[in-house]
């Protein structure tokens, strides 16, 4: 029986999507500024010959018309390649997920506009009373790093929690572990949960940090993520249905509500992500689906607007990425896509909206261009297929039907 194993190389975005403009992300384009970047720095290009032996900077000229610095003459990747679009709207980690699982949201989650005053008055007023505290810090957009750094000696002082959000659909509740407690954070963002059901917020997230004002802080690897549930079944719901097993690996778990997920494997930083996903898959009986999230190129490089340091751990990647598909069976199929971008070298730290690779591996899969997949959709049918389950409501079979092969996603 066939099992496969979905990778998410969170935000690692190939360029502009057709409508990144209503976004503000025209010209967006995290892979191709990231090699820019690392080209022009003493550094060097970037290396990455796994991910070019499957069709990484393939798929990225594909979609971009152009290859990136460091990329040239290109060799025929050994994996079938290609780029998708979102049909959802906006760019948000559980939107991009779900509809890589073949559920296309026909609306946008709600947001909190306002950069400063940003959540209502009586939804602060609810989360302070319920949750039985003094006041609250923050209400305003902000990076999780800057705002801890400024706030983190109040917050420790006044044990008044820090409450942010961002152009994302999500509300981000930040407190030390030691004196404001993990389990309280972790109770304190179930009630947010509850609380916000009126305004269709897509996740709530546990931003745990550790220091002091004299040494500083630091996030620590217990975040949680609180998503709204999927709106219809997923992929991951007919795996569970046909008697496999879902087996999510790091935050894969939290972001479909833990829907048609048979068991969590938790992990922080991306060698411990790379461990977990090989036992996983050591361990996955047959029509098995494996699925992990490598958040760190979103959360640690992407918002923190740091394109050397993507760089690097792109290389990190690369360097671990033999020894997954050698632990390949012959009847497994592993794929890797990305959520949405987050451009390093883009204006703000928020998420950008572009095209995301497709790029999957199968030892008796004939390698082929895929072009231009139009839903994130298409990914989840994949899959469906391979693991010889019912078609899915969304999405086009990229095993089985060839894109046409537009050249530019811009």
């Amino acid at each position: 029986m066939p099992r496969a194993v979905w990778v998410v190389l969170d935000s690692l975005g190939l360029g502009a999507a057709p409508d990144a403009d209503a976004y503000g992300d025209a010209g967006a384009d995290t892979f191709g500024h990231i090699a820019a970047a690392c080209a022009e720095a003493p550094r060097g290009p970037l290396r990455l010959p796994a991910l070019t032996r499957l069709g990484l900077p393939q798929a990225h000229a594909q979609a971009r018309g152009r290859a990136a610095a460091g990329f040239l003459d290109l060799p025929l990747p050994q994996a079938s390649w290609g780029f998708m679009v979102e049909r959802a709207c906006g760019k948000d980690t559980p939107s991009g997920h779900w509809e890589s699982m073949g559920v296309v949201l026909d609306r946008p989650f709600g947001l909190f506009p306002a950069h400063e005053r940003s959540f209502p008055p009586e939804l602060l007023r609810a989360l302070i009373e319920q949750g039985d505290l003094p006041g609250v810090l923050g209400d305003c957009h902000a990076s999780g790093t800057e705002i801890i750094a400024r706030l983190g000696a109040e917050h420790m002082a006044s044990d008044k929690p820090i409450v942010y959000t961002s152009a994302d659909s999500v509300l981000q509740i930040a407190a030390h572990e030691e004196t404001f407690g993990l389990q309280r954070l972790h109770a304190l963002c179930e009630l947010a949960r509850l609380l916000l059901a009126p305004y269709d917020i897509g996740r709530v997230i546990a931003r745990p940090f550790t220091g002091t004002p004299e040494t500083g802080f630091a996030r620590t690897g217990h975040r949680r993520d609180y998503a709204l549930p999927p709106p219809a079944p997923t992929l991951f719901d007919a795996v569970d249905a046909a008697g496999g097993a879902v087996i999510a690996v790091g935050k894969i778990g939290d972001i479909f509500a833990h829907r048609g997920v048979a068991s969590v494997r938790p992990a922080s930083g991306h060698d411990a992500l790379f461990d977990a996903a090989l036992a996983a898959l050591a361990g996955a009986g047959d029509g098995a689906l494996v699925a992990v999230n490598f958040v760190d190129f979103d959360s640690v490089y992407g918002h923190r607007r740091d394109p050397l340091g993507y760089g690097a751990a792109l290389e990190a990647f690369d360097a671990r990425l033999p020894a997954l598909l050698a632990a390949l069976r012959p009847d497994d199929l592993l794929v890797l896509s990305a959520d949405h971008g987050c451009d390093p070298t883009w204006p703000g730290s928020d998420h950008t909206r572009e095209a995301v690779p497709l790029l999957a591996y199968a030892p008796g899969l004939a390698p082929r261009a895929l072009g231009r997949r139009d839903s994130f959709a298409d990914l989840g049918q994949g899959l469906a297929t391979h693991l010889r389950l019912p078609p899915l409501a969304a999405g086009r079979c990229f095993l089985t039907e060839r894109a046409p092969a537009q050249a530019s996603s811009a």
